[in-house]
């Protein structure tokens, strides 16, 4: 007897999975409310340097603000630097310096770096990280660096509760995750300065990843073959509700202190939730804990209706099962690279992962120029993913894997780079481009879950394959905040690089071979040889939708 046998016997797919879905579903929903927050955390509002009074006798404070500003090449008025000396001004006396009205200066006035910092327009944001450390102009590096850290603290919580998962269990790192999150996330909205706030927000993403790397096991560890796919299509609507939620959350909340508390508070209800949660018996009886494990398959069969008694499992029947589901030797992230087909396939799954979180990231972060306000751009942007993934759903059942991912990375790449085309003037065309770009983008990030879940032999453990490659995506998602900095540069440069990227992956994808009604690897000999179709009438692997 297997363990999909044993899975079989109590109930693959009843109230027990049902109601731990449920349970696992506040993960989801929290992810992408602290993956995309810097829309709103960070955000820059209007500003301009501060200005020193405005003189009794002078009625006209619009021209007092051109004598003080200089104006941009395309007309505005620089938000970064100030005239010194000052222009002259009629009817007034400059800085009571003795000039008569209608006096010229002397030579063209020189600009400088705001001397007594900013003024914000607070209309849209009470107060943002951007406001509260002047983190604009020369400083606005470090507010697009928050992301990175952020990120990079994910990729590394990745690599280590990936680890510690596997060596002290699902259930355990998952309470350490909700733990871990809530009080970094108080520290992070209670932080004194920017490097507290830069740290606390870093190892913030370390905890969050814990959630991206134990949230899918336990779902599908206790799911049989046939009913992953609905339970992975109801899961990553999950990650969509977030997206959505984050749009409400952040037009109710215009503080970003109270805004962060906000999407942490619910990790307190989660640690709670622990108390429900199961283990999951797959991997107790990789570790020889085979009592425990059947105390948990006792209880899915009671709850799907399945009753089979203290006896109905056998610790002799249990053990043998737990026997054959040991792995003799730990796979390494080496062994993706030791024969040719597998590191063909490991490459190309590394470009196509950067790819598709770089131009993710990369596109949802962006939320300006659209003609709408952030709010209903972040809004619009959610509500796209669900028939992103209807798209991907029907998709790669007729065109298969690998036309799929590719056909939505060159949709996102083209959906960049006509909206480069398009006139800033024109907003409907460049806010419909922005959301097919992310529409297209969501259904590449869906389908390359199945997809490199399938490339893999189970003899190096999928998780190992999918491991390596969703490291290199967090590296991609990292890079992806920086990567707007090089408006500076030019400013159709981000989206240049976000549609540059996609494209790239997109080709690379066509590298990859096809698995659509494949015999899935158990073997590396099964990879090199290129496994031939199976029966077209087998049932093909189950989508495995997670959002990291």
């Amino acid at each position: 007897m297997g363990f999909e046998e044993l899975l079989h016997k109590v109930g693959g797919f009843g109230p027990f999975q049902l109601r731990n879905v449920a349970l696992l579903a506040l993960p989801r929903v929290l992810l992408p409310m602290h993956f995309l927050l810097p829309i709103f955390l960070a955000a820059v509002p209007a500003h301009r340097c501060a200005l020193p009074g405005v003189p009794a006798n002078f009625s006209h404070q619009d021209e007092w603000v051109e004598a003080h500003l200089p104006r941009e090449p395309d007309g505005r008025l620089s938000s970064c630097l100030l005239f010194t000396p000052l222009q002259a001004l009629p009817n007034t006396t400059l800085w009571g310096g003795g000039q008569s009205p209608g006096e010229q200066l002397e030579g063209e006035p020189s600009t400088v770096p705001c001397p007594q910092g900013w003024e914000y327009d607070h209309s849209e944001f009470s107060s943002t990280i951007a406001t509260e450390w002047d983190l604009v102009c020369e400083q606005k590096g470090l507010n697009r660096a928050t992301s990175t850290f952020f990120f990079a603290g994910v990729l590394v919580g990745a690599v280590a509760f990936g680890y510690l998962s596997d060596r002290f269990g699902r259930r355990r790192l998952l309470l350490v995750a909700y733990v871990s999150s809530l009080v970094l996330g108080l520290a992070s909205a209670a932080s004194v300065s920017y490097t507290m706030f830069a740290i606390t927000r870093t190892l913030t993403g370390t905890a969050l990843a814990g959630f991206t790397i134990i949230v899918m096991p336990l779902e599908l560890e206790w799911l049989d073959v046939g009913h992953r796919t609905v339970a992975g299509v109801l899961s990553s609507t999950f990650w969509t509700g977030g997206v959505m939620l984050l749009a409400l959350v952040g037009y109710l909340i215009r503080d970003w202190r109270w805004l962060l508390l906000a999407v942490t508070l619910p990790c307190a209800p989660g640690i709670l939730s622990i108390w429900w949660v199961p283990e999951s018996a797959r991997w107790l009886l990789t570790q020889g804990r085979v009592e425990e494990a059947h105390r948990y398959l006792l209880r899915c069969a009671r709850l799907n209706g399945r009753p089979l008694g203290e006896d109905g499992l056998s610790q002799e029947a249990l053990s043998k099962v737990a026997a054959a589901e040991r792995v003799v030797r730990r796979p390494s992230y080496l062994d993706l690279f030791r024969t040719p087909r597998l590191r063909h396939i490991s490459l190309c799954c590394m470009v196509v992962w950067f790819g598709v979180n770089f131009s993710y990231y990369g596109v949802s972060l962006d939320v300006s120029g659209l003609g709408l306000n952030v709010y209903q751009t972040q809004l619009l942007f959610g509500a796209v993913e669900l028939p992103s993934k209807l798209l991907v759903y029907l998709s790669v059942r007729h065109a298969g894997r690998r036309l799929t991912l590719a056909g939505t990375l060159l949709g996102a790449a083209l959906a960049l780079g006509f909206r480069l085309l398009v006139s800033s003037e024109v907003k409907s065309w460049s806010t419909a481009l922005a959301v097919m770009g992310k529409g297209f983008s969501e259904a590449a990030f869906t389908t390359a879950y199945l997809f490199t879940s399938e490339l893999y032999p189970t003899v190096l453990s999928r998780q190992t394959g999918m491991g390596l490659t969703a490291l290199v995506g967090r590296l991609g998602g990292s890079l992806a905040p920086l990567a707007a900095l090089l408006d500076g540069v030019w400013l159709s440069l981000p989206k240049l690089a976000y549609g540059g990227i996609a494209l790239l992956a997109a080709c690379t994808a066509l590298l990859l071979p096809e698995t659509k009604q494949a015999q899935l690897p158990e073997t590396i000999q099964d990879v090199e040889r290129k496994s031939a179709p199976s029966n077209p009438q087998e049932e093909e692997m189950p989508m495995k939708q997670v959002q990291d």
